[in-house]
């Protein structure tokens, strides 16, 4: 049974959100169901955080595809052949039925993607790794059953969605989109023909002002943990509550309810892991951390991927590394999730306040030049601003328009790879990265959407063929990376809560140190990201003892430090040096 302690910030969080009497009434019916929980999955949750062992792969559950096999086994069987002992965990990507925007349009919480396979798939997916499912709660489809139900009238879900007057005034609510804020129903009755739509006209906004839809999205988190889900990535969570005069984005309700996720995922499931996906400025995205022990255990590190490409653009880690030498965690329960490249494109939206507009501007022409496009939102004013880069991120890396030899381009792909691995938190690398990937324009030009230039889908055989060609980009990266990833596995300095000071003033290098928090020797991580051959000469952010010996543990050879405690290595172009302090 759920203990009274649990019980009594379940009714805390409640009282939070809503009327005290509703608060009251909604309890039990709550605790009801996470007692039901227990009783039938007394063994749910791992109990464990993490370490530097896991590595989250990003994927589609049809990311590889072979005839007459369920996805969601071939992928299983492909991540056996060619990642065992490389990723710990794997973020699957929606897999539910849906009716648009490659899953993020629900429109059955219950049922897997028959493409994909069934629940038995998902189960043995979980049970090979600490499967992430997606939790895309702050809307559903248009053709979800209980949207047609209640733009229909049914009195139990009348008030599942949000039916604003079209002449209300919601020009102060945050858009991530230029689409329209509210879209038009089919429904005669004229308090239901406008609804509120965030990111699309087929993304309908639930409203979690009725507690019903918090216990019914409450059910749908019950059962991804009973299949096994040992993180819970709550997809666009910011936006989850809807109040008229505000910007509907973060209001003190949606950081209750998160808390209240988080109250139900420890109670029922100790050791599954929230993770907040907030593409939004840095300030506001580690809001969701609470005070370490009360929301999200990760966020989602949404400045990493935007600043590190300008560094490599730039080859002056100067802004990379001025935000990373400010980054905290409010304690040893909660830490990042780093990505470079991920199913969406790469946000700029979380480069305000950290660079000048004029370097956006820079970004969105550079990947304009290297064939991506530029995905923008709606601003109050009615003027639009660059929303996200939409490209992979191999080609964003790359100089417009200048050929080089492949060896500089994988070079320079390995060298962001190891900012990703090396810096604190829970590193997440998506498929089409780790396995090489190019844009897929013909994809985006298909579909009408920019995101679909990095979401391209394989025949297992074919991936498989250039796997095995060493020759291929997909070969010669995934190689080079299974070697890195190797490496961070195996030292205690990477742990996520590992202590983290980061160089500044370096230039055209990015460098930090990892030190254990149990003490033991610590790995002075050194990047060049200016592209020219040369030596690192410098201190270590803590300084060296004379006479230190360093260990490169990606390559075996060995410095001293100098009698000042000045470390000099040598350092070619998009080079990379973990240095062992022994």
């Amino acid at each position: 049974m759920i203990p009274e302690s649990t019980i009594a910030r379940l009714r805390a969080h409640l009282h939070r959100i809503y009327p005290d009497r509703l608060a009251d009434e909604y309890l039990p019916r709550l605790v009801e169901r996470l007692n039901a929980f227990r009783r039938a999955h007394p063994e749910a949750g791992s109990g464990r955080l993490f370490d530097q062992t896991d590595v989250v792969l990003i994927t589609y559950g049809d990311q590889v595809r072979e005839s007459g096999t369920p996805t969601l086994e071939t992928l299983r069987k492909f991540l056996g052949a060619h990642l065992a002992g490389v990723i710990t965990g794997v973020h699957l990507l929606p897999h539910h039925p849906f009716s648009s925007d490659d899953g993020f349009a629900v429109t059955d919480y219950t049922t897997v993607n028959p493409v994909l396979g069934d629940w038995t798939q998902v189960d043995a997916l979980a049970r090979e790794y600490r499967l992430m499912l997606d939790a895309v709660v702050n809307h559903t489809s248009a053709s979800h059953p209980w949207f047609l139900r209640s733009v229909s009238g049914d009195p139990q879900y009348a008030d599942f969605y949000h039916y604003p007057d079209p002449a209300l005034d919601l020009s102060a609510v945050v858009r991530p989109r230029t689409t329209p804020l509210l879209s038009r129903t089919w429904s005669p009755d004229p308090a239901r023909q406008w609804v509120w739509t965030t990111f699309s006209a087929d993304q309908v906004d639930l409203n979690y002002a009725n507690p019903e839809v918090l216990l019914a999205v409450t059910d749908v988190l019950l059962n991804y943990l009973a299949h096994g889900a040992g993180m819970l990535r709550l997809d666009a969570i910011g936006f989850l509550w809807k109040e008229p005069g505000t910007s509907c984005l973060h209001l003190p309700q949606t950081h209750e309810i998160v808390r209240l996720w988080r109250t139900v995922v420890d109670a029922v499931a100790p050791g599954t892991l929230l993770v907040t996906e907030t593409n939004v400025p840095h300030a506001e995205n580690i809001s969701y951390f609470g005070d370490g022990t009360n929301e999200a255990h990760l966020v989602y590190q949404f400045p990493l991927p935007p600043l590190t490409l300008l560094a490599f653009h730039t080859g002056d880690a100067t802004g990379l590394a001025e935000w990373a030498a400010q980054l905290t965690t409010p304690g040893p329960a909660a830490t990042f999730l780093n990505f470079l490249g991920s199913h969406d494109g790469i946000g700029v939206r979380p480069l305000e306040g950290l660079v000048p507009p004029v370097q956006v501007t820079m970004l969105c022409e550079q990947v304009w030049q290297q064939g991506g496009q530029v995905s923008y939102r709606t601003l109050p004013d009615g003027t639009t601003s660059p929303y996200e880069l939409n490209i992979s991120y191999f080609d964003a890396l790359q100089p417009p328009q200048t050929p080089e030899p492949r060896v500089r381009q994988v070079d320079r792909f390995l060298a962001a790879h190891s900012i990703l691995l090396a810096l604190a938190g829970v590193p997440a690398i998506y498929f089409h990265a780790l396995f090489g990937s190019r844009s897929w324009p013909e994809g985006a030009e298909h579909t009408g959407q920019p995101r679909t230039i990095n979401r391209q889908k394989f025949a297992r055989a074919t991936v498989e063929a250039e796997l095995a060609d060493p020759g291929s980009l997909r070969y010669q990266i995934l190689r080079r990376l299974r070697e890195r990833i190797a490496v961070r596995a195996g030292q205690p300095a990477f742990h996520p809560a590992a202590e983290q000071r980061v160089s500044t003033g370096t230039g055209g290098r990015f460098v930090l140190q990892r030190t254990p928090a149990a003490g033991g020797g610590s790995v002075l991580c050194v990047h060049d990201v200016s592209g020219r051959d040369g030596r690192f000469r410098g201190q270590a952010p803590d300084r060296l003892p004379a006479g230190a010996r360093l260990v490169d543990l990606c390559d075996g050879s060995e410095f001293r430090t100098e009698a000042d405690g000045t470390v000099e290595v040598p350092l070619p172009a998009y080079g990379v040096r973990w240095l062992q302090v022994n």
